[in-house]
Order: structure tokens, then C-alpha cells, then sequence
């Protein structure tokens, strides 16, 4: 990737009107994502490759439509092994930004311990550094990496947004822009609670940066609108999108158009309907209902109208 290449990615992620497409789904969710997508589990055979073979399939539909592309899109979170894979001749990550206009994204986390402290912590990724080396050679620039909040334990949370920052120092010694995505459940009874806990870390957290390191934050749509609000305007910060987290897409964005500044980075939401035995007019129609709808509630929440460093 060309420094050019570079600015131009950063510049779209922070200007541009759009969304983040997660289409990362890894080894403990791929065969859920494949079931919804209507291939049942003995559709392919056991062992990873058949399994990867398959979502690669379904993920290459998605990114070949028509109706996905950079004018609506931001960017494209991927599993490593999409992208070292192919779409239509060309690496996909190149295929992404050089034929769609969109950002290619990677996720770099190894899945999560067991719950300890109300959280789930990522587990150790021993080999981050290779791993940057290679979404660079891939032509990335960003990476994402993904915790869990269960209950508002403050030791816990302390642990999440410390671990969160720890790594993204070391991707941004790397020259990547590290996406922190401290999930909140949706599905406890403190999410309000645990949020705002949350924010306040994070707050303190991003005092320790210099002017020069840049992040983004992945978050669950929070309960009280606009919770993260100095988080979109901070000056460290290139974007603040939100994951659906089990929410219909209906439910999402509607929850999103009321956070201004915020944009979607939705999975599940996004693929809702998708079947492998559609035609290829029902799918790339239904594909773009689904991204007509979350592009417009990204855009209904605002757009970040500036970051410091890239004015």
C-alpha cells in the first residue's frame, strides 16, 4: 500500500458517508453465519478448509454485488483467511479498495477467555506483530479486535479497555489504525451501568495517547443516546462505529440513527435474509434493501465533521 493509498483510506474513513460491513465471521461463528445463510452443517465436510471454502463463497457473493461498493460502504472487516484468499483474481483486500472503494479492515484477535471479573478478555495473540506485517503487505489499514463485557464489575472493565489499548499501541507502532471493540451485552440487566463505566475508561485511557496515534472504537449501541458523543469528537479518534450485537437490523438502526456522529458496523444485521439458494436478482435486491437501510441510518446520525490531524 502506497502512503497515497493510505491517506486516501484514512481520509474516506473519517469524512465519508457510509458503513463499516463485518464480514468476519472466524472459526466459533462461521458455522452459525453458514446455517442462517442456509447451508446446514453437513453441506461440507469436517475440518476447517471445506468450512472456510464455504463462507469464502458466500462472503465473495456478497463482495462481487453490484450493490456492494464504496459509495455506500466504508470499509470491510475480514477474517485472515479471506484475506488470503481471492476474490475474482486479486487478493481480497486489494480487490476491495482497488475495484469497490472500500477500506480493507483485518481482525487480528484470537477469540476470548472465559469469563472472569463480569469480562471476557481476548485471549493472548502471540504472533500480532506478523500478523500487522502481513494486513500491510495486504494493502490494510486498519485492524479489529474484540472483547466482552458481561456485568458492571469496574476491576473487569479496567482489565477490557487496558488489554484494548495495550495491543492497539503495538498495531499502531505498526502503521495500522487499531479498531478496540469492548462489546457490551445487550443482554445484561447493567448495560446501562456497564456503559457508562465504559465511556469513563475510555476517556481515561485516550489522555495517554500522543497527537499522532489514531484509533477507532467498535461499541454496542448504548442505551442512553449519544453516550459517546466525546468519543466521536475526540481528536485521537478517526470514527466511533457501533456493532448490532444480536439486535435485528430494524432494531440496530433505528438505535443508531439517534447517535450522531456514530456509523454502523454491522455482521448479522447486514447478511439478515441472505439465503445461498436465492437468484441472483433476489439476493443482490435484498443486499441492497439491507444496505440502502443501514447507510441511511448511518447517515441520519451525522458525520464527523473533523479530525485534527487530517484537515
Amino acid at each position: 500500500m502506497t502512503e497515497h493509498d493510505k491517506m486516501l483510506m484514512l481520509k474516506k474513513m473519517c469524512h465519508a458517508d457510509g458503513f463499516i460491513a463485518a464480514l468476519d465471521q472466524s472459526g466459533g461463528s462461521t458455522p452459525k453465519a453458514l446455517r442462517l445463510y442456509g447451508i446446514k452443517d453437513d453441506a461440507y465436510e469436517v475440518g476447517e478448509k471445506s468450512m472456510y471454502d464455504c463462507i469464502h463463497k458466500m462472503r465473495a457473493r456478497i463482495m462481487t454485488s453490484p450493490k456492494f461498493n464504496g459509495d455506500r460502504i466504508l470499509g470491510a472487516i475480514l477474517f485472515a483467511d479471506t484475506m488470503n484468499r481471492e476474490v475474482e483474481g486479486l487478493p481480497t483486500a486489494e480487490y476491495l479498495w482497488k475495484k469497490k472503494n472500500v477500506v480493507p479492515i483485518l481482525k487480528v484477535d484470537k477469540g476470548l477467555e472465559a469469563e472472569k471479573d463480569g469480562v471476557q478478555l481476548m485471549k493472548p495473540i502471540p504472533n500480532l506483530d506478523t500478523m500487522c506485517d502481513a494486513a500491510l503487505a495486504n494493502g490494510v489499514l486498519a485492524t479489529k479486535m474484540r472483547s466482552v463485557i458481561n456485568q458492571a464489575d469496574l476491576s473487569g472493565i479496567k482489565q477490557i479497555v487496558e488489554q484494548q489499548f495495550d495491543f492497539g499501541k503495538q498495531i499502531m507502532a505498526k502503521g495500522l489504525v487499531p479498531i478496540l471493540e469492548p462489546e457490551v451485552s445487550i443482554k445484561s440487566p447493567e448495560k446501562q451501568e456497564i456503559e457508562a463505566m465504559l465511556r469513563a475508561e475510555l476517556m481515561e485511557n485516550l489522555k495517554l495517547l500522543r497527537d499522532d496515534q489514531k484509533i477507532m472504537f467498535k461499541l454496542t449501541l448504548p442505551t442512553v443516546d449519544d453516550l459517546y458523543e466525546q468519543l466521536v469528537t475526540h481528536p485521537n479518534v478517526v470514527r466511533v462505529v457501533a456493532l448490532s450485537g444480536g439486535y435485528t437490523r430494524a432494531e440496530a438502526d433505528a438505535l443508531l440513527a439517534r447517535q450522531h456522529g456514530v456509523v454502523a458496523s454491522f455482521s448479522r444485521a447486514l447478511t439478515e435474509g441472505l439465503r445461498d439458494d436465492m437468484t441472483e436478482y433476489a439476493f443482490d435486491t435484498l443486499l441492497d434493501t439491507s444496505i440502502g437501510e443501514i447507510f441511511a441510518a448511518s447517515k441520519a446520525s451525522g458525520v464527523k465533521k473533523e479530525l485534527h490531524a487530517h484537515k
